[in-house]
């Protein structure tokens, strides 16, 4: 049977209306509270049972970087709980809907997972503690302020009585939430800024843990997808004849856009999927070639006027009366986020309800695009979150996996369907890291000072597609990042900007404009140092007086033995970055053998967030981003030809391997306390400028494009 499914679309503005509001935490629903087995619910984010476990939601999604022991950490701060009776557990998207959002933000990205929850969160911590505390004082008759919370009890410190929490727990749901709880100070934090063990390693470790590609449900069948391979075609045609009659198979589901099969097993989906003879309609876009693309955004490099995003003096003045000017041209390519774990989503429709289990990074996205899917009501579509196999900003606002496993199963209404896309199609149908083309000018004084600098940007604007209302002035404020907030005190400077948008869709990638911006700006200003005749550090310095961007790069510097001789054959890398609220700096060695066999010795990284929660997780990220910089740096490469993704898996994309990893990385990390910044993305930033300011270091060779194998190199 071969079926055609359309997205009938209703208006969603009424329906997401519950998605819009503001922030109401500790809302109490007395429906939930309970005694004896039935845990208590004392604020939104804490149920206490009779047995004294805590279970604290977590609204942030698990992608490997440690949020759901972070953040459950930042609410047993507060609590006073005991550690380990604690366990965590997803908010219910649903249930997020129906009491208004009473989680906040379900969005994990842009390092804003901590940074961004950290105050209510502690705040509901606190609250609850407060009604814990009047509920042992009401019961013993005394005053409030004479009880104290710790371990996972209630002390009368004139009597010396106690309490349990569990004991106390149903007494406590049934009081008012304390709208402003007192919170610690961090001098009085035990928790914050430990290493406990985390909530998810064991499960990880045993095998334990369900990924949504592991969801089996009783009666089960399986989808494997074919997507138009020219992004924006349409489905002209299928003969379905011959996969129709392979074992397994139970159906041939068509879209727009896509074409799937439905058997007994993936495996015999996908090879059914190989039989199907697609003809595509590519439209307009059939003939598109990355060589076409660059040659568009060279475009926005000579066109005579562009939006500015940042102007301080009269940097065209500046660079005219220079008694030296640097011009140079940078680019860096579309690149994928390459999870190990396909874009996958399970979908069971039933009547007007809807299911999902799905590795998001936003449950939020994902009922609304399941919701829109199926035309009906947000509070009728049910999310089971699952922790995800790798995600880089791949699972947050681009749900279309998830709205085909939903329209996929509505033709088998009352059959859950898993639809897991193959490596194939996730490497040809990803939401890239946007190319960018930039040329940069600086100009120098007679005494090799740095006077001023034109920046001109010309690339795709991930807003354009996904938030649209966010680009002010013609300006995306994540493309021009590394740019318009640069902190280099230097008199005069342009940023102009001209979005260039194709039609290969881009996307947040970990650490977006942060991964090849500050590989353009550091490697620059590296060349202005050395036509200055200056060391790059020292350069760097006076321009960063009074900043904390300073702090992580003398601590880097410090670390190497910047100044002193590197070991023979071992050259270095300096740079420094700011990004997501934190300051990062990297210093790199590495020894180049036969002229293009990169050696990376040594990889160190200064990190201040101003606070940190779980220290280890905080190092673990700092290695974790040492790693995905330079395996993008020397290899990832997503390049087009005839419209469509030349690239099909890791055969052709390769990704950094065991045996390439630097010999040593040393992780610094130095909260100087007063913000919160991100972790998961900051790290990345210095290390691929430092690298190739390592690499002109040993070989006199500037890189001024990536990837690095495209000049002739390649890892030990």
């Amino acid at each position: 049977m071969n079926e055609t499914i359309s997205a009938s679309r209703r208006d969603f503005l009424v329906k997401t209306a519950a998605l819009t509001g503001g922030l109401a935490l500790g809302v109490f629903d007395p429906a939930l509270a309970g005694a004896g087995g039935t845990p208590a619910e004392l604020t939104a984010w804490v149920l206490v049972q009779a047995d004294d476990q805590v279970i604290i939601r977590v609204a942030r999604s698990e992608l490997g970087q440690g949020s759901f022991t972070g953040l459950a950490m930042l609410v047993a701060e507060e609590l006073e709980c005991d550690w380990s009776q604690v366990r965590a557990e997803y908010a219910d998207v649903n249930e997020h809907v129906r009491r208004n959002r009473v989680f906040g933000s379900m969005s994990t990205g842009g390092s804003r997972g901590i940074r961004e929850s950290q105050e209510y969160l502690r705040r509901a911590g606190a609250a609850a503690r407060e009604m814990l505390l009047s509920a042992a004082a009401t019961g013993w008759g005394v005053p409030v302020a004479e009880c104290a919370a710790a371990g996972g009890q209630v002390f009368h410190r004139t009597s010396g009585r106690s309490a349990r929490f569990g004991e106390l727990a149903a007494a406590a749901a049934k009081l008012e939430v304390p709208k402003s709880p007192r919170l610690k100070e961090p001098a009085q934090w035990t928790l914050l800024g430990t290493s406990p063990a985390r909530l998810d390693i064991a499960d990880k470790t045993t095998g334990r843990q369900i990924y949504a590609a592991d969801v089996r449900l009783p009666g089960m069948l399986h989808a494997s997808i074919a997507q138009c391979p020219v992004f924006g075609g349409k489905l002209k045609a299928v003969d379905d004849s011959a996969a129709r009659t392979l074992r397994g198979v139970r159906k041939v589901v068509q879209g727009e856009d896509w074409v799937a099969v439905v058997a007994d097993n993936w495996w015999r989906a996908n090879q059914a999927v190989k039989q199907l003879r697609i003809t595509w309609d590519a439209g307009d876009n059939g003939a598109v070639s990355s060589e076409s693309i660059r040659e568009f955004l060279r475009t926005g490099l000579t066109e005579a006027k562009v939006p500015v995003a940042r102007r301080d003096g009269d940097a065209a003045a500046a660079l005219g009366g220079a008694a030296k000017v640097l011009e140079a041209e940078y680019y860096a390519p579309y690149v994928n986020h390459a999870t190990m774990e396909p874009q996958t989503a399970t979908a069971l429709v039933t009547g007007d309800r809807v299911e999902v289990w799905v590795g998001t990074q936003n449950g939020e996205t994902t009922i609304a695009a399941a919701a829109e899917a199926a035309a009906i009501p947000l509070e009728q579509v049910h999310v089971h979150k699952m922790h995800a196999g790798g995600a880089f900003g791949r699972r947050g606002p681009h749900q279309e996996f998830t709205k085909q496993a939903v329209w996929i199963a509505q033709s088998l209404p009352g059959t859950p369907v898993r639809l897991q896309w193959s490596r194939e199609e996730d490497m040809q149908q990803g939401r890239y890291r946007p190319v960018a083309l930039v040329r940069l000018r600086g100009g120098l004084d007679a005494q090799g000072n740095w006077v001023a600098w034109e920046v001109r940007q010309a690339d795709h604007s991930v807003l354009a597609l996904v938030r649209p209302t966010d680009i002010k002035n013609g300006i995306d404020p994540v493309a021009v990042r590394s740019f318009q907030d640069n902190p280099y005190a230097v008199p005069n400077f342009t940023n102009e900007y001209a979005m260039r948008n194709t039609h290969v869709p881009p996307g947040f990638w970990r650490a977006v404009a942060h991964t090849h911006n500050p590989v353009f700006r550091e490697s620059f200003i590296d060349e202005l140092a050395h036509a200055a005749g200056r060391d790059p550090y020292e350069f760097r310095r006076p321009l960063l007086a009074g900043k904390k961007d300073l702090g992580v790069l003398d601590a880097v510097a410090k670390a190497v033995g910047w100044g002193t001789p590197a070991p023979r054959g071992v050259h270095r890398g300096i740079a420094v970055v700011d990004s997501y609220g934190s300051f990062t700096a990297a210093a790199v060695e590495i020894a180049v053998t036969e002229g293009s066999v990169i050696e990376v010795r040594r990889v160190i990284v200064a990190l201040d967030p101003g606070h940190i929660v779980h220290r280890d997780a905080v190092k673990a990220q700092i290695e974790g981003g040492v790693l995905w910089g330079l395996g993008s740096a020397m290899n990832e490469e997503i390049t087009i030809k005839d419209g469509r993704v030349e690239q099909s898996n890791f055969s052709d994309y390769p990704l950094l391997r065991l045996a390439q990893a630097p010999g040593v990385i040393e992780a610094i990390i130095m909260p100087t306390g007063g913000f919160w910044g991100g972790v998961g993305e900051p790290p990345i930033g210095a290390v691929v400028p430092a690298l190739c300011n390592a690499l002109f270091a040993a070989t006199g060779k500037r890189v001024r494009s990536l990837p690095l194998k495209n000049h002739g190199f390649r890892y030990a």
